[in-house]
C-alpha cells in the first residue's frame, strides 16, 4: 500500500482488533458514529490527542467530545446532575453530547478538555464506534475526521480525502445515519443543534438554544465545516458559475431531498457539499431549507460553511 493513502478496512472484527490495537499503541483512527466519521484517540493519552489536533490542524482551544460505552464510564469522567441524567436516559446511546463539570481526578488528558473544567460526552449508538469502545478499554476523543474548518466526513473516502496519510487507519462501516454531528448540551442550554432535535429535548427539560463568548463545547467556531467554494445559501436558482444544491420544490445539479424531507437531507448534506466542492462549477449555491426541527441544524452547518 502507498505511504500516502491510509488502510480503510471494512467494518468486522479483524478490522476492528486492528483499530484498538492502534488506539493502545497511542495512535489513531477514522471510525463511523451515527453522526459523522469521528478521529479517535485514548482521550486519556495527551500524545494521542495532541496526533488528532496534528492531523486536523485544529485550534488547541476548541475542546473534543470523549465518547465513552456507558453512563457509568460518563459518571466517573464528570459530575452528573438530575437533568443530564434525565437527558442520558432519554438519548443515550444516541447522538447527544453533554458538557458536564470534569470530576476531579478524571482519567482524562488536558487537552481533550482544551484545559476546561468541562467535559463534552457522548455515548455513542454506532456499532463501529461501540465495538471500538469496547475492544480498546478507553474513552476515546473523537472529533470529526477531517481537516479542521473542512467538510465534515460521512463515509470512509470522505475521510482519506481530507486527512489522507495523516490517518493511517480507516473502519468502513459506510455511510453514517445522521450525517450531521450531535447536539450539544450544557445544563439547560442547547449550545450546538443536531439530530437530537430542541423539540425532542423539550420533551424532557425546559431547555433553550444559547450563546456564549468562549468556546466552550466543540463546533463553536464561527468558521466551521466550510467548503473551498464560494457558497451561497437561499438559492431558488443557481447563477451560471454555481453548482446547486436543491431541496424540495428546488432541483439543482444535486438534492438534499427532492421530497423535502429534513432528516434525509441532514443525512445528505456533506456528501452534497463534498460533491459540490469537487464539481467543476466555482460556486456553490443551497436551496432554503426549513427553520424547524433537524432543520436548525442544517442550517447551523450551512451558516458556518458559508463564513469567510
Amino acid at each position: 500500500m502507498s505511504a500516502q493513502l491510509p488502510d480503510i478496512r471494512r467494518y468486522g472484527t479483524a478490522a476492528v482488533a486492528a483499530a484498538a490495537a492502534a488506539i493502545r499503541a497511542g495512535g489513531i483512527v477514522a471510525v463511523p458514529t451515527e453522526t459523522v466519521y469521528g478521529l479517535a484517540a485514548d482521550a486519556r493519552d495527551s500524545r494521542a490527542v495532541a496526533r488528532i489536533y496534528a492531523a486536523k490542524g485544529r485550534p488547541s482551544f476548541n475542546p473534543l467530545i470523549v465518547h465513552v460505552l456507558d453512563l457509568t464510564a460518563a459518571e466517573a469522567l464528570a459530575v452528573f446532575d438530575d437533568d443530564a441524567r434525565a437527558l442520558a436516559a432519554r438519548f443515550w446511546p444516541g447522538p447527544l453530547t453533554l458538557v458536564l463539570p470534569l470530576r476531579d481526578g478524571a482519567s482524562v488528558a488536558s487537552l481533550a478538555t482544551a484545559g476546561l473544567d468541562t467535559i463534552a460526552l457522548r455515548v455513542p449508538a454506532h456499532r463501529a464506534m461501540r465495538a471500538l469502545l469496547a475492544e480498546s478499554g478507553a474513552p476515546l476523543a473523537a472529533p470529526s475526521a477531517n481537516a479542521s474548518n473542512a467538510i465534515s466526513p460521512t463515509r470512509a473516502e470522505h475521510v482519506a480525502a481530507s486527512l489522507g496519510a495523516a490517518v493511517p487507519l480507516i473502519l468502513d462501516d459506510g455511510a453514517t445515519e445522521a450525517g450531521v454531528e450531535s447536539t450539544i448540551v450544557a445544563g439547560r442550554t442547547i449550545l450546538r443543534p443536531g439530530p437530537v432535535t430542541a423539540e425532542m429535548l423539550r420533551a424532557v427539560l425546559p431547555v433553550a438554544a444559547g450563546t456564549t463568548t468562549h468556546v466552550s463545547a466543540p463546533g463553536q467556531l464561527a468558521t466551521h465545516y466550510a467548503p473551498r467554494k464560494p457558497l451561497r445559501l437561499g438559492a431558488v436558482s443557481a447563477e451560471p458559475d454555481e453548482w446547486l444544491i436543491g431541496y424540495g420544490a428546488v432541483a439543482g445539479d444535486d438534492t438534499l431531498s427532492s421530497t423535502g424531507d429534513a432528516v434525509e437531507a441532514a443525512a445528505r448534506l456533506f456528501d452534497s457539499l463534498h460533491r459540490a466542492d469537487a464539481s467543476p462549477r466555482a460556486r456553490i449555491a443551497v436551496a432554503p431549507v426549513p427553520e424547524r426541527g433537524v432543520g436548525v441544524a442544517i442550517n447551523d452547518r450551512l451558516r458556518r460553511a458559508a463564513r469567510r
